[in-house]
């Protein structure tokens, strides 16, 4: 395209925030020598041309979203967001000049007078109203609904007139609309506003010549009667077009609605669907393609009739839908519709008289002609094919002017050329001066410069667009990746989830072993994660571990500690085993306390998966996705599936040194590697040299720590008959106790009903498991128990391993079975399911001598909470005898005299 080289001016500079103005919000109308702007803030700006200088500043309660000017009645319509259309009267007696005050406002920032608009203002409050248009005396307004679309009728208000318009004249519901991302309940603005304009046909009346900011236009009565049908054409009436942010093109017969109120039918009859374009509609505009006698029409005084042949309508991505009255090969004119594709993100568009379209994207702004050479429409011969219609495809010509949000094409110009207004992401206003001829520009012979300059140009090009595929592509497979992951993460939730009865899909056991690390005897914990479901845990999958530590039995005060190992889970298929191996102790101090829990969970991170593919990685290529990724992103980091909780005990963490291993089975680490340094100076050592320890002083002149535990043989026997027959009833105790030791396999062999161990700090414990007859409790009799007794020289260690073995019996373990023996956490409830199924009933019990050990007991818990009071207030010297005292009540309430029967 010839003479497309713009001579740009610059007018004024308004204020922005960082990173420039918002696309979709910015409105500019100019009416003779006024400029009326909006940036998307809450402020309209009245900018003077002639004089250079701003005359007002009008203030509104929110964001301004839309600007119509009725210049004949000199009042300008305002639509604010969620608050509703104002309207002001521009009578010079209501303005003052900006330099009756200017000497007073220094700064500049927004030159005075700044006119807070009046609430009274407000013609048609309505929270949801998105878009609206005037047309004569008739106000046509756009409200969102909850699942609809709803465009309402009103008899236009004047400036100064009641607040409340005269009525509502009609209402009809479009099609429905999706609501914007957002907290549920809470109005949210939309992303992309709906396009609201005016279509009249030839002689309805309206006044010829449109001003700027009218919002509507005139077809061709051809074109008018093929796309809106003969009611309209007959009724001579105007026509409302309404675009859309999903696409739909719509239109509403005005007079049709009107009337709809006195005559209801079929709402839905009234609104007829033109074209889908499957991206938000920005723009919906009208050219004349076909100017009459050879002239151009971009000439034409403002004040002509201007009759356009063809309706335009653009998306957001740059499709664009052309409809034009054409002869088809019959000779009968039918709609003529053309898809075209130009470049995008589309930021604005404007139609200028003729048949030049102008349109705004990021990176330039552009023109294109749908003009095609041809016959006129009113031909008496028509031609098929080229005669009245559209061009194939469309070159859009770069006018090198970047980032415009806003146009407007100024009235006025000289013959052959064109005059812009636009407003730029800087808030810069400018004009830009276009010399367009309409005539074709004959064949010139290209030089070598030119014609190498143009091959840049287009590989250039080439090379932007393959770029910008390369970056679609990759921006589709990490959302398709994300997606993929997404979906095996729902399928492993939900089977985790609903496996309550059987095998877990995916499982994480751990078992406990000594092992030898720097001159030191550590206990490791191995957690065996299997995937046995039938997907991959892949990018985005994390297994926990949380090792959690009890508080020391010998400092009440203390607190347990927690440490949380993470360890990413990369392509675990199915089938497969990930094997993790950490130490549990014993600490800096050298003391392992116990019991200690092993929490093993799977973390899925969504924002890691989700993140990624939602936040876009170019947003200056698309400014209309800056405010949606944080509204999708998850408010989660992620989920977590708990997979299993393992508790280490003393009786887990014995070792006996004094077992000798059967024959043929491999030795394993029974008792601490001693270190070869310490046998040295051992063996060296006089005897008379001893150090006598604290540990050493105990074991040898204070009298060993005593706890037992009695349960009924008979309901023993039950629970281990299965798994132990033909095992002396004490040595089934003894390995069902030791289930999940190292040393079972040895005290399997052995048939051992006591056996001497060591605790993890070296001090020795001894368990005696034998039976004995219970003569006080039974009126019948005696009765056959098993008495499981511990004795230790340490307290502490005597404590914990006797709170291991109440745990076995209370079932308060979760572990998962092993092999050759029945679980801890199974024997009660095994005993309870082997006596109902017997429905053998409790022996006949001496009621009054149970009541009389609970009455001890209960003496006994209230003389230590008065003990334990005691030595918080009592010196050193009398807290000695206290503390002897507190001892002997705690071995007695370790060795009751009840048995779980």
């Amino acid at each position: 395209m010839a003479g497309t080289e713009p001579r740009v001016q610059y007018l004024a500079g308004f204020s922005c925030p960082l990173g420039g103005l918002a696309a979709g919000k910015p409105r500019v109308l100019c009416h003779e020598a006024e400029v009326f702007l909006s940036t998307g803030s809450e402020f309209v700006y009245v900018y003077d041309q002639e004089g250079g200088l701003l005359t007002a500043v009008y203030q509104f309660p929110d964001q301004v979203w839309h600007l119509q000017l009725l210049a004949l009645r000199r009042a300008l319509y305002v639509l604010c967001a969620r608050r509703g259309i104002y309207c002001l009267s521009l009578e010079p007696p209501t303005r003052r000049s900006a330099s009756q005050t200017n000497e007073d406002n220094e700064d500049g920032e927004l030159p005075s007078p700044v006119i807070t608009v009046d609430p009274d203002a407000c013609v048609l409050p309505d929270t949801t109203l998105c878009a609206f248009t005037v047309h004569d005396d008739i106000l046509v307004a756009l409200v969102q609904g909850p699942a609809q679309w709803k465009m309402q009728l009103f008899e236009r208000p004047g400036p100064g007139e009641d607040r409340w318009p005269g009525g509502l004249v009609g209402e009809v519901e479009l099609s429905t609309c999706t609501p914007p991302a957002g907290v549920p309940g809470k109005l949210t603005a939309p992303c992309f506003l709906p396009v609201l304009c005016c279509v009249s046909p030839p002689g309805s009346g309206v006044p010829s010549g449109h001003p700027q900011g009218c919002g509507g236009f005139m077809l061709e009565e051809a074109l008018f009667g093929l796309l809106f049908g003969a009611d309209a054409t007959l009724l001579e009436s105007p026509v409302i077009l309404c675009g859309l942010p999903d696409g739909q093109l719509c239109c509403v017969v005005l007079k049709g609605l009107v009337t709809s109120r006195s005559a209801p039918g079929d709402p839905k009859a009234l609104v007829k669907i033109l074209h889908h374009l499957e991206e938000a509609i920005v723009f919906i505009g009208a050219l004349k393609t076909e100017p009459q006698a050879g002239e151009a029409v971009e000439s034409m005084p403002p004040c002509e009739d201007v009759y356009s042949d063809c309706l335009v309508a653009l998306g957001h991505h740059g499709r664009t839908l052309a409809v034009k009255a054409s002869w088809n090969k019959s000779g009968n004119l039918v709609p003529e519709l053309r898809e075209y594709l130009l470049p995008g993100p589309v930021l604005c568009a404007a139609c200028g008289g003729g048949s030049r379209m102008y349109h705004s994207t990021p990176s330039d702004l552009c023109v294109v002609d749908l003009a095609l050479e041809g016959t006129p429409l009113n031909s008496q011969h028509p031609q098929c094919g080229a005669p009245g219609g559209l061009p194939p495809m469309l070159c859009p010509a770069s006018l090198s002017i970047c980032s415009v949000l806003t146009l407007s094409v100024l009235s006025g110009t000289p013959a052959g050329g064109t005059e812009l207004l636009a407003l730029s992401a800087k808030g810069c206003l400018m004009t830009c001066r276009l010399d367009l001829n309409s005539e074709r520009p004959g064949p010139t012979r290209m030089t070598t410069e030119n014609a190498g300059r143009k091959i840049k140009e287009l590989l250039s090009g080439i090379g932007n667009v393959s770029e910008r595929v390369s970056f679609l592509k990759k921006a589709v497979n990490q959302r398709n990746k994300a997606l993929t992951s997404l979906n095996e993460a729902m399928n492993v939730s939900c089977a985790l989830l609903s496996s309550r009865e059987g095998p877990p899909p995916v499982s994480c056991t751990t078992t406990t072993a000594w092992s030898r690390l720097q001159l030191q005897d550590v206990l490791m914990a191995t957690c065996l994660l299997e995937n046995s479901s039938d997907f991959s845990l892949d990018q985005g999958w994390t297994l926990c571990i949380q090792v959690l530590t009890s508080s020391s039995a010998l400092d009440l005060d203390s607190a347990g500690s927690a440490v949380t190992y993470t360890i990413p889970v990369d392509r675990l298929s199915p089938g497969s085993q990930r094997e993790v191996t950490l130490p549990l102790g014993p600490s800096e101090s050298g003391v392992l306390d116990l019991p200690v829990t092993v929490n093993c969970t799977l973390f899925y991170s969504l924002r890691e998966v989700v993140g990624g593919a939602l936040a876009p990685s170019d947003p200056l290529e698309d400014p209309f996705l800056e405010e949606q990724p944080l509204d999708l992103l998850p408010e989660q980091e992620g989920i977590c599936l708990p997979l299993s909780r393992h508790t280490v005990d003393m009786l887990q963490c014995l070792r006996f040194p004094s077992l000798v291993p059967p024959h043929g089975h491999v030795a394993c680490p029974l008792a601490p590697a001693a270190d070869l340094v310490d046998t040295f100076l051992e063996t060296c050592r006089a005897p008379s040299s001893d150090l006598a320890g604290p540990a050493a002083l105990r074991a040898k002149y204070l009298p060993p720590s005593i706890a037992s535990i009695r349960v009924s043989a008979e309901l023993l026997r039950a629970a281990l008959e299965d798994s132990h027959s033909g095992v002396p009833l004490c040595s089934a105790t003894l390995q069902w106790l030791l289930a999940e030791n190292a040393a079972l396999d040895i005290v399997r062999a052995q048939a051992l009903s006591s056996v001497q161990g060591v605790a993890p700090d070296g001090t020795d414990i001894h368990l005696i498991i034998q039976e004995v007859a219970v003569t006080d409790l039974c009126l019948a009799g005696p009765i056959q128990a098993v008495e499981i007794q511990v004795e230790s020289s340490s307290l502490a260690d005597m404590c914990r391993i006797h709170h291991a073995i109440v745990g076995r019996m209370q079932g308060l373990q979760t572990r998962a079975p092993t092999s050759g023996c029945i679980p801890p956490t199974h024997v009660p409830q095994t005993m309870v399911m082997e006596q109902a199924a017997r429905g053998s009933s409790p022996p006949d019990l001496r009621v009054q001598y149970l009541r009389q050990i609970h009455a001890n007991h209960e003496a006994l818990l209230r003389e230590v909470q008065t003990l334990r009071d005691r030595l918080c207030t009592e010196d050193e010297a009398v807290s000695c005898a206290t503390a002897q005292r507190l001892l002997q009540v705690y071995k007695q309430l370790r060795s009751p005299s009840l048995v779980l029967l």
